[in-house]
């Protein structure tokens, strides 16, 4: 294979997103964002066709420019999703690549006045502008979402949010069972504070803003604030952390406020939603270092108890990193479910 990139079949447009959710978000971030839309081969010579479109979004610490990064001998996922549509394996789609990063790493993809309107963002701002300005079915069973990690997060409480927006969801490792993924964190994240931060969050991040971020804690911390950020912020942005940040010990209410997120313990609550989606792919590495296979197990068992069996269910060999070759697959999923009449 060649080591640098060629011409894309498809197109890729590069966007700045002017987005009013986000303007005055209280990190401070950009509300002015990079947005990527993909349109497959062919698409400017059937100018009365339209297309099923797939969104796809990042994980923790995820900006949109990092789509363009390539391991050795791989091709990334902007060109294996071309590839993928310029061989005819999948049915032609448009591909909405959407930036949701935060000065905390990412945004799980939810409203948080600990970190902004990211949901209001995604399904009420981008959503309708691509389907104004691409010729996307404007309709949830020809929309699907994907993503990895707390993509794969976003992927999968997003659908249940807005069923009239999406009718498709692929996620590969996505947060969820939060008591296997986040909870056993919290000790470490304790220790961490007490032995680099003398047990605050505060001068954690006054220390992480003035270097490299090479410490060692630096992700467990910035995970748990994140998360907290997201979950359980108060409505004037301050964050609650669900542990004593001497002890661990957890803080029952603050905890019990993640739950509520957990896609697991989401299933019940919005049933119908689920039992509508035309598309579902739930893939993990059977060695991921945060056990999001067994989250993954555990929300394919949660959708068997609401009826929902129809699902693409797939554990394979591998950590959370470099999985990304599964992404044509679940995109050829997606296109194929969201293709059909």
């Amino acid at each position: 294979m060649l080591p640098w990139g060629t011409e894309p079949a498809g197109r890729y447009d590069e966007h700045v997103f002017e987005s009013e959710a986000l303007r005055g978000n209280p990190l401070g971030d950009p509300h002015e964002r990079p947005l990527w839309v993909y349109v497959p081969p062919g698409y400017d010579d059937e100018p009365e066709r339209r297309y099923p479109s797939v969104y796809v979004i990042q994980g923790l610490t995820g900006q949109l420019d990092m789509w363009h990064n390539r391991a050795a001998f791989r091709r990334n996922f902007t060109e294996t999703s071309d590839e993928l549509f310029a061989r005819g394996e999948a049915p032609p789609c448009v591909v909405v690549w959407v930036d949701a990063w935060t000065n905390y790493g990412g945004s799980q993809f939810l409203d948080s006045p600990g970190t902004g309107m990211y949901h209001t963002y995604l399904c009420d701002e981008i959503v309708p502008w691509v389907d104004e300005n691409y010729r996307s079915l404007d309709a949830p069973e020809h929309r699907g979402i994907m993503g990895k990690s707390s993509g794969g997060y976003g992927a999968m409480v997003t659908p249940m949010l807005r069923p009239d927006l999406f009718g498709g969801l692929a996620t590969h490792a996505g947060d969820a069972l939060f008591e296997n993924a986040y909870l056993p964190e919290f000790r470490d994240a304790v220790r961490a504070l007490r032995d680099h931060h003398e047990g605050s969050f505060d001068n954690f991040w006054k220390d992480f803003r003035s270097r490299i971020p090479d410490k060692p804690g630096d992700h467990i911390l910035l995970n748990a604030w994140c998360m907290a950020a997201c979950y359980s912020a108060n409505e004037d942005g301050s964050v609650d952390v669900p542990f004593d940040v001497d002890t661990g010990e957890l803080v029952p209410e603050v905890w019990e406020r993640w739950l509520e997120w957990d896609p697991v313990r989401m299933v019940p609550k919005h049933a119908d939603a689920l039992r509508g989606m035309r598309a579902i792919w739930i893939d993990a590495g059977k060695s991921d270092e945060w056990f999001l296979d067994l989250g993954a197990e555990a929300f394919r068992r949660a959708l068997a108890d609401i009826g929902v069996t129809d699902v693409h269910f797939e554990l394979f060999e591998g950590t959370h990193g470099g999985i990304d070759y599964r992404y044509p697959l679940s995109l050829k999923y997606l296109a194929e479910r969201l293709s059909s009449t």
